[in-house]
């Protein structure tokens, strides 16, 4: 490790600060004790958590320049090596074991963060089963998905071989002409290719490789209250579905392809020899990963505000940090979003909250509508709106524990 710089702070030093930008550098303790804390307590989470050596923080900001999400202090005289973002791909030369390390703890944690997100947002979503894959296929069966529903059944027959609907997964796929059992996977190869609206994984599903979309989109959906809620819609460059083979845990979703897809497949066995053979994988997937953990944690910190205009400003502060847009007097943006859209984002879905974004317009001058989307013609005063919410909520909290 002494290609990096070794870097030293004495007890009771603030080394990151939450919410500072341009966050070039993580670290990685070699000796002493840090506390790492957050303004927004995060749901099950040690709101003081103590690292040691061998522990890392600050990977997020630096991974996906991004504003920091937590602020570091030392409790004793540290020793720290400093890691910049440009020199990651030489730490994972160096040390692959590292790299692994962040990989696995990142997808602990993000398994962790969303499902705080689908618990808070979707109240009857369910945990991640095997069993419900009959489940999944009633689903698909009743919107008369033929493919979608046949996947799920012969996934619950392939995994559940003894379950409890076996009779029924059979009966299904006789009704509708189909096989109990899928083609064959050949594991071996790692290119694969998809029709349009073929499923790659189904949700509950255990799974066995991550993905590497090389061509077309993939659309990652849950099914939630007897609907289908469209997570994402994946393009070519992203990664999906690395939770399942780094924390051992069915998908979290399904994955169902968007026109002909191509791509490139890894499973667990070969996963840490591709890391180590090509850094760029690993810097990608850590990245991705380090975005994925920004934007969850901002969804975390969004669903905890009280105030639904504050949830709102908040939501819009967010689209400008995600989009890398200049924090300053007089930027704009165009958020290319209607007031409906944006109120779906965070869960308001009455026609009555509408108003509120009425009410947030004639309030702050520098938000109008244009065309039927919401613009900002200020940036810095929309980052100065979110704080002045903030700090409200954090006072509010403050005054409900001294209570």
């Amino acid at each position: 490790m002494s290609f990096f710089q070794m870097v030293t702070f004495p007890a009771n030093s603030y080394i990151i600060v939450e919410g500072k930008k341009d966050a070039n550098n993580f670290y990685i303790i070699r000796e002493g004790k840090v506390r790492v804390t957050r303004e927004t307590a995060v749901v099950g989470e040690d709101p003081n958590q103590v690292l040691g050596p061998g522990d890392f923080f600050g990977v997020v900001a630096a991974m996906s320049q991004h504003a920091q999400i937590e602020s570091a202090t030392s409790l004793t005289n540290v020793s720290l090596i400093s890691v910049s973002y440009d020199q990651f791909g030489t730490l994972i030369q160096k040390s692959t074991a590292v790299a692994m390390n962040i990989i696995r703890f990142f997808s602990m944690k993000l398994r962790q963060f969303d499902t705080t997100i689908t618990r808070l947002s979707f109240r009857n979503a369910v945990e991640e089963d095997p069993n419900e894959l009959f489940k999944i296929g009633e689903y698909y069966f009743q919107q008369q998905n033929i493919p979608h529903a046949t996947f799920a059944y012969q996934s619950y027959l392939k995994h559940l071989p003894n379950g409890q609907f076996v009779p029924q997964a059979k009966l299904r796929l006789q009704s509708s002409n189909q096989p109990f059992a899928a083609a064959a996977i050949d594991y071996t190869k790692f290119n694969r290719n998809y029709k349009d609206n073929e499923m790659i994984f189904c949700e509950h599903e255990p799974g066995k490789e991550l993905f590497i979309l090389q061509q077309g989109k993939v659309k990652i959906s849950k099914i939630v209250n007897q609907n289908e809620v469209m997570l994402a819609v994946l393009q070519a460059g992203d990664i999906f579905g690395e939770m399942a083979i780094l924390d051992n845990k069915p998908r979290s979703a399904s994955a169902i392809a968007s026109g002909d897809v191509e791509l490139l497949a890894i499973n667990k066995a070969n996963f840490e020899g591709m890391v180590k053979a090509q850094p760029q994988l690993a810097t990608r997937l850590i990245t991705l990963l380090s975005e994925r953990i920004w934007t969850a944690y901002k969804q975390l910190a969004n669903l905890l505000l009280k105030d639904s205009q504050a949830r709102i400003v908040d939501t819009l502060m967010t689209l400008v940090e995600k989009n890398r847009v200049k924090v300053a007097p007089k930027q704009t943006i165009n958020f290319e979003l209607g007031a409906k859209d944006l109120l779906k984002m965070i869960g308001l879905t009455d026609p009555k909250d509408e108003l509120l974004i009425a009410e947030l317009i004639k309030q702050n001058k520098f938000i109008r509508l244009d065309l039927g989307k919401i613009v900002c013609s200020d940036t810095a005063e929309l980052e100065k709106l979110v704080q002045f919410y903030h700090k409200k909520a954090q006072m509010e909290n403050k005054l409900k524990k001294l209570k």
